[in-house]
């Protein structure tokens, strides 16, 4: 799986990726150390695995990301970024750390034939299928994708 996943990108850089206006999977890590530009693999600083197949692509979704963690949506409209911001909630201290791999699909989702439902579905496939492999290699979902761990991040803060 690891070799359909492009580099490592900065989270400001992340739409310098090629694929970026088709659906498809995403990977975001925070680390202290600079993992810009190496090549993807499972590791301990995943926070979030996610996907796309929206119309806007990966591009429109990381973009809900980025304003759900900036607090620019009200409500917020990424429910994992909505996890992240409450536990990270200043912007600038976490995206300085904050980095992105992404992995594209080519289909159109507004053309709704049958070849791009499928690929479609294998969009949703991979997602799982790499959730799956961070269980399987660092033993647990990243921790902003933890059904029982969500329920602390919730929406119970106020932001003026």
């Amino acid at each position: 799986m690891e070799k359909y996943f492009s580099p490592w990108f900065y989270w400001n850089d992340r739409n310098q990726y090629c694929g970026i206006k088709f659906p498809g999977v995403y990977v975001v890590a925070e680390s202290k150390d600079d993992i810009s530009e190496t090549e993807f693999s499972f590791r301990e600083e995943i926070i979030y695995v996610g996907m796309s197949n929206a119309v806007k692509g990966l591009e429109g979704r990381l973009k809900s990301f980025d304003n759900t963690i900036q607090f620019l949506d009200k409500p917020p409209q990424h429910g994992g970024a909505d996890r992240v911001r409450y536990k990270h909630q200043c912007y600038k201290n976490l995206v300085k750390n904050l980095y992105v791999s992404l992995r594209h699909f080519r289909c159109f989702p507004a053309n709704e034939t049958a070849k791009d439902l499928r690929t479609m579905g294998k969009v949703v496939n991979a997602e799982y299928q790499c959730m799956a492999q961070c269980v399987e290699e660092l033993g647990a979902l990243p921790e902003f994708n933890r059904k029982k761990e969500s329920a602390k991040y919730s929406r119970s803060y106020k932001q003026g």
